[in-house]
């Protein structure tokens, strides 16, 4: 097989065999039962459509590649790198001034420039987390209809497709493969005349779920749809292959306004609480007044007094609408703040580089709205914080005051899920300005904060492939301690402040 980057000629998706070859059938032994009906039955014309290939996806002719990556579209991976390798520089600076994120669940669309494929579709899968497993379901489902969709959209009749779902992100390959094939499969249910190919492209863990899943989704004959009906999950979603959790099924106690109400599906429901009815019927919307603007009058016309939080939550609205429309590249291309991979309980890691970080030249507050862009799609959930003093200078030191200015600004759930703050190589003055700003403005984290002598220290709770330490670090780091792993024999001393 060839390796990813390796100068290929193009390989045309219209040479590679499709999925309903019946050559390639295994021999069923199954009983005939006229009385079931299977959910995914035989559909030669959709089979025609799937082709099966395990290959180098920037060499297929496709009118639109997928790329797997991350919300800023830079993970670092095989398949990115050698996307842009293909493409071209022109590529990344599209990413950077016009497309510039792509939060988890949507689809992003770009030129594929020098690649074989017209265009690219980026899109972000979850992170896997057994805890919330229905919502990384949902998301993963999301990012295969979003790509879907935005291809029918711009009528690209042939796709190759990478799986979406990643080791990095602890996705388990087989779950995912079921949610992509049987996603696919509804979609060309519904739009398959938009589509000429899609090419499911297996590499590595991948491959053998695809080869075995296949069958149950797109039966090749009568026999192996007989053969698939004992192997099809139970729950297939509802009918465009969304995923669906029985358990939080809700229903309206009573209807405010006289009619009977069936069941519905609620994503807002609460998960953990496990509740089964939602009484609405005091609800404030099933009491509204039937002519508002009268009321506006009596009340008067003066704006509502927000307080301190809503005030503050609104002003952070703003900064992070500025940050989404301004042209924050220049930031970006120091490196000082980037998200590399996640930590042993799952929980993403925000890395940030002092030495890159030019305080006294920069635009502080260009720099305030690409810290908020880069943490905001992380900060809903637990994560944790690196900062990398090693070789720091005074010219790499922000002022307190505007260190303060950063922490009241943001929204309260950069404090609420922060986890963990290392400090790898303080210094005496970086712990004593850390004491101060701990004690006297952070309080509320002051416990979440630790200083480490040394880089392996991490890795008690961070496998080292899930971190993107700069190589300035890793050398200092071995000059001061003499390794750069982890030593079991040593321990793990964390030193607190």
């Amino acid at each position: 097989m060839e390796q990813l980057g390796q100068k290929l000629d193009f390989v045309s998706i219209s040479s590679l065999p499709t999925w309903d070859n019946e050559e390639n059938i295994p021999e069923y032994r199954v009983s005939a039962d006229e009385s079931r009906t299977s959910r995914f039955p035989c559909d030669p014309s959709l089979n025609q459509k799937i082709v099966l290939w395990e290959g180098d996806p920037t060499a297929l002719d496709a009118m639109g590649l997928i790329h797997p990556t991350n919300e800023h579209l830079n993970e670092n991976t095989p398949l990115t790198e050698a996307i842009h390798k293909r493409a071209g520089p022109d590529l990344q600076n599209e990413l950077i001034k016009t497309v510039r994120c792509c939060r988890t669940g949507e689809a992003k669309l770009s030129k594929g420039y020098h690649l074989p494929a017209r265009f690219v579709i980026h899109t972000v899968g979850p992170r896997y987390n057994i805890r919330y497993r229905t919502a990384a379901e949902s998301a993963l489902y999301n990012c295969y209809r979003n790509v879907l969709q935005l291809a029918r959209e711009h009528e690209l009749r042939t796709l190759a497709i990478c799986a979406i779902n990643s080791v990095k992100r602890g996705y388990p390959p087989e779950e995912a493969a079921h949610i992509a094939i049987r996603t696919i499969r509804r979609f060309l249910e519904k739009h398959g005349q938009v589509f000429e190919r899609i090419v499911l492209v297996i590499r590595g863990i991948n491959e053998d779920c695809y080869q075995d899943l296949l069958p149950l989704y797109f039966p090749r004959s009568k026999t192996e749809e007989q053969w698939a009906l004992d192997l099809v999950p139970a729950n297939i979603g509802n009918e465009d292959g969304e995923p669906v959790n029985p358990e939080r099924k809700i229903r309206i106690a009573e209807d405010p306004i006289g009619r009977d109400i069936a069941p519905v599906n609620s994503r807002e429901s609460d998960e953990e609480q496990g509740m089964d009815e939602v009484d609405i019927s005091s609800h404030a919307f099933t009491s509204m007044q039937a002519d508002p603007d009268k009321t506006k009058r009596e009340m008067g016309a003066t704006r509502p007094i927000l307080s301190v939080e809503e005030e503050k939550k609104r002003r952070y609205e703003r900064f992070l609408r500025r940050s989404r429309m301004e042209d924050l590249s220049d930031i970006a291309a120091h490196r000082c703040i980037y998200q590399t991979g996640v930590d042993i309980y799952g929980r993403p890691i925000v890395v940030f580089v002092a030495r890159n970080f030019p305080a006294t030249v920069v635009d502080l507050e260009k720099a305030f709205l690409y810290f908020i862009y880069l943490l905001d799609p992380i900060v809903n959930e637990d994560y944790v914080v690196i900062y990398f003093h090693t070789l720091s200078t005074a010219q790499n030191q922000p002022e307190l005051k505007w260190l303060r200015q950063v922490y009241h600004t943001v929204d309260k759930r950069y404090r609420k899920h922060l986890r963990a703050f290392y400090i790898v190589h303080p210094t005496f003055w970086s712990r004593l300005v850390t004491w101060y700003f701990t004690t006297f403005t952070a309080s509320s984290i002051k416990d979440k904060v630790r200083s480490l002598k040394g880089v392996h220290y991490l890795y008690n709770t961070i496998h080292p492939d899930q971190l993107d330490v700069p190589p300035f670090v890793s050398e200092y780091d071995m000059q001061v301690n003499g390794k750069s792993y982890f030593n079991p024999e040593e321990g793990s001393e964390v030193e607190g402040l």
